[in-house]
């Protein structure tokens, strides 16, 4: 890659935009991940918790940041992902840590946001992974809705002290160019 990856670019979607994460929008943002439904699948089920969200959001801040989801018809913030390369090879980049209000679950929102990252990423790596709990079932089904296929990924990392398998998905600038 000849140009250094904008790991917080303001990204434009029909549904969504994506811009980068200030701690000015911390209360705003835990005001979405304060919801336990949203984590009930995943790894770190306590994740709705204060102090548990805050070391989410500090452990992003250290890893290049990460960026909100703001509705483009009330401006409101609605969820957060972000990009990393902690895990991942020299030619790809992960997406990941994504979250969306629960009314907004369903696919079109997610779709939409992953979209927009995924020109972004695509613009500089040949193939984006997504590193996902094992257990986290929802994401996972996700993933395959919109075309993300598993690779062999054998990851069991610690993650805020705790043990986490993980599997992985890929997405290609192939597969992404078949997109409608």
């Amino acid at each position: 890659m000849s140009t250094p990856f904008n790991y917080q670019p303001t990204l434009t979607g029909k549904l969504l935009a994506m811009r980068p994460f200030t701690e000015a929008d911390f209360e705003l943002l835990y005001a979405v991940a304060s919801d336990p439904e949203i984590w009930a699948l995943h790894p770190f089920r306590e994740r709705y918790q204060r102090p548990v969200f805050r070391q989410f959001i500090d452990d992003a801040v250290a890893d290049r940041g990460g960026l909100v989801a703001v509705e483009n018809v009330t401006g409101r913030i609605v969820g957060y992902s972000r990009y990393s390369h902690s895990k991942v090879g020299p030619d790809e980049i992960e997406i990941g840590w994504t979250f969306l209000e629960r009314r907004l679950w369903g696919g079109t929102w997610n779709r939409d946001m992953k979209r927009i990252m995924l020109a972004h990423a695509l613009a500089g790596f040949p193939r984006v992974i997504f590193r996902i709990g094992e257990e986290n079932l929802r994401s996972r089904r996700a993933m395959e809705k919109i075309g993300g296929v598993t690779i062999p990924w054998n990851e069991v990392g610690e993650v805020f002290g705790r043990p986490v398998r993980h599997i992985a998905y890929t997405i290609t600038r192939e597969v992404f160019a078949r997109w409608d």
